[in-house]
């Protein structure tokens, strides 16, 4: 995890049209997430981003997906929350 522009961001592998939307754990320095969503018009970056939001108890709105739009591969941005606290939750 490293701090940029007053948030944190991270690695995130997602795996799509799986059974459920969770958190699987960390796996080569990037957070695994499954999600139920197909990866067609963005419909699994949205389930990525609102999956991290339930997760770490924030709106939305604090989660953004900064690079890899079109893979599975990501970095997001949560804003609002320590890195400490962000580990907590996820884990």
């Amino acid at each position: 995890m490293t701090p940029r522009d007053g948030a944190m961001t991270f690695k995130v592998h997602v795996k799509p049209r799986a059974s459920r939307a969770r958190i699987i754990g960390v796996r080569e320095s990037a957070l695994d997430v499954s999600v139920t969503a197909p990866p067609v018009d963005g419909a699994a970056n949205d389930e990525v981003v609102r999956t991290l939001a339930r997760s770490l108890g924030l709106p939305r709105r604090d989660v953004s997906i900064i690079s890899g739009a079109h893979s599975r591969s990501k970095v997001v941005a949560v804003r609002g929350v320590a890195a400490e606290v962000i580990k907590e939750r996820l884990t």
